[in-house]
């Protein structure tokens, strides 16, 4: 279940992952199969070697996409996630989730 968001948050990724650039977004989530993280952060973009090439700096595995139709993108969570986010300068987002 995902919460927290802003429409115009979403707006924004979509349109940047559909332009083929990486876009990242954060929002509340909770999922038992991930107990302890409260936060999830999707990073996509429709273009897929884009995408394998911007997670290979970071060891993710391309076959750790989620490859939906209009919206590819990684799933990030926990320490990684943070780690991420750092490497990418999206202090708003570590701030906001107090991550």
């Amino acid at each position: 279940m995902a919460f927290g968001l802003k429409r115009e948050e979403v707006t924004r990724w979509k349109t940047k992952v559909q332009n083929g650039e990486i876009a990242f977004l954060t929002h509340y989530w909770l999922d038992d199969r991930f107990p302890g993280c409260t936060t999830v952060t999707k990073v996509g973009c429709k273009n897929i070697a884009t995408l394998i090439d911007w997670g290979q700096k970071y060891g993710l595995e391309p076959n750790w996409i989620h490859r939906d139709e209009k919206y590819p993108h990684f799933d990030l969570f926990g320490e990684r996630q943070k780690d991420v986010l750092s490497k990418e300068k999206e202090w708003d987002q570590i701030k906001r989730f107090n991550l």
